[in-house]
C-alpha cells in the first residue's frame, strides 16, 4: 500500500534573498530574486522524488502574516509570542474596521504552478492566528463579532480560492493550537479556537474537506519552539474534532512518540488521515532513510495504513529572516523523508 508523503510549507530562502529582504532593496532587484527562488526550489523539490511540492513560501513575508502585507488598518505592538531561547515574535494589530486580507494565498499558488508540472500544496494562515491582532480594548464602531465575521469570510475566500484555483491540498497553520493550552490551560482558549476553525471548515463540501488540513506544531524559529513544554497529548483530542481530513503532527522531535501515537489512535476518526513528522526541522542532523523507515514502521503499530502518511515536523523557515537552517539541510531531509517512505511502503507490503 502507498504512504503519501508531503511537505508543510516553506523553505530556507536563499541568502542573496534573506539579505535583500532585510536591507529594503529596491522592488524591482527583490522580484527578480524572488523569482530566482521560487525556480529554484521548485526544481530542488523535484530532485527529492517529491510527488507533492510547495513553493517553499519564498515571497512570503511570513507564514502568519501574508495577508496583512500592504493593509493601512494594522499597527504594530500586538501579541507576544515567546520562544524558549528567548527570541520572540509580534503579531500586529487592528486598528480600524473593516478587516480584509491585502494578500490571498492563491497568488501565490498560481505562481507556482505556472513554473512547474508538480501538483502544489499551498499552506493558509488559521482564523484563530489571526482572530489574535484584534485589540483586547475593542475598536469603535468595529465590534469584535463583526470582525469575527469578516475574518470567517476572509479565511474562507482564501482557501476556497486555492482549492477552485486546483491546489493538490489546502493546508491550514494552525501553530497556536498547542500554545494556546500554554496561555489557558483551562483549555478554553484552545476551544474557541477550534470552534472559530471549524465555523470556517463547515463551509466546504465533503469532497473539498478531503483536500483539506491542518498542520500543528510547537513552533520552528531559528531552531526554537515556543510550546513544546505543553503536552501533546492534552492538545490532541480537541484537535481531531476539526472538521477536515487531513493532518500533519510534528512528532520526530518528541520525546515519547509512543505515547503520542496511543493518543493519535484514540481520536483519529476513521474519514481522517494522519501525516506524521519523520524528520526534525530544529536539528542541523540530516536523518537517514533507515532513520526515517523506522519511524514509519514505529507509527504503523498504531495508525492504520490506510490513515497514515509522513510529512516533515514544521516548516524549515516559517520567516522570511530565519537563517538558521540551509537550504541545502532542508533538501537532504527532505529527500530522506520521500526516500525513507518507500522503504517502509516496501517493508509493510
Amino acid at each position: 500500500m502507498k504512504i503519501a508523503t508531503e511537505p508543510i510549507g516553506s523553505i530556507p530562502r536563499p541568502v542573496e534573498l534573506v539579505e535583500a529582504i532585510t536591507s529594503s532593496s529596491p522592488k524591482q532587484d527583490l522580484e527578480a530574486l524572488y523569482d530566482k527562488a521560487v525556480m529554484d526550489t521548485l526544481k530542488e523539490f523535484e530532485r527529492t522524488g517529491s510527488l507533492i511540492i510547495t513553493d517553499g513560501e519564498q515571497t512570503k513575508s511570513s507564514f502568519a502574516t501574508y495577508p496583512l502585507d500592504g493593509a493601512v488598518n494594522i499597527a504594530p505592538k500586538g501579541m507576544r509570542i515567546d520562544f524558549a531561547d528567548g527570541h520572540f515574535r509580534q503579531l500586529p494589530l487592528l486598528t480600524k474596521g473593516p478587516f480584509r486580507y491585502s494578500k490571498y494565498a492563491v497568488q501565490y499558488l498560481k505562481y507556482a504552478q505556472e513554473r512547474t508540472s508538480l501538483p502544489i500544496k499551498q499552506a493558509v494562515i488559521s482564523a484563530s492566528a489571526l482572530s489574535l491582532i484584534y485589540p483586547p480594548e475593542g475598536i469603535e464602531g468595529y465590534s469584535q463579532e463583526g470582525f469575527i465575521a469578516d475574518l470567517v469570510n476572509e479565511c474562507e475566500k482564501d482557501i476556497r480560492q486555492c482549492l477552485e484555483q486546483g491546489a493538490a491540498k489546502v493546508q491550514m497553520d494552525f501553530t497556536e493550537g498547542r500554545l494556546s493550552l500554554k496561555l489557558d490551560p483551562s483549555g478554553g482558549v484552545l476551544q474557541q479556537f477550534i470552534n472559530l476553525n471549524n465555523q470556517v471548515f463547515n463551509r466546504f463540501s465533503d469532497a473539498y474537506r478531503e483536500r483539506l488540513g491542518v498542520h500543528v506544531c510547537p513552533g520552528g524559529d531559528h531552531d526554537s519552539t515556543h510550546s513544546a513544554d505543553v503536552d501533546y497529548t492534552a492538545f490532541l483530542p480537541a484537535l481531531f474534532d476539526l472538521n477536515v481530513g487531513n493532518f500533519y503532527l510534528q512528532l520526530a522531535s518528541e520525546s515519547d512518540k509512543k505515547k503520542v501515537l496511543k493518543t493519535v489512535k484514540e481520536y483519529l476518526k476513521p474519514y481522517q488521515k494522519v501525516f506524521i513528522g519523520v524528520t526534525d526541522v530544529n536539528s542541523p542532523k540530516v536523518e537517514t532513510k533507515e532513520e526515517v523507515m523506522e519511524r514509519i514502521l514505529e507509527a504503523a503499530e498504531f495508525i492504520p495504513l490506510g490513515q497514515l502518511g509522513t510529512t516533515d515536523d514544521c516548516g524549515f523557515s516559517p520567516f522570511c529572516d530565519d537563517v538558521s537552517t540551509t537550504r541545502e539541510i532542508a533538501f537532504a531531509k527532505i529527500k530522506a523523508r520521500v526516500e525513507g517512505t518507500k522503504l517502509a511502503e516496501a517493508k509493510l507490503s
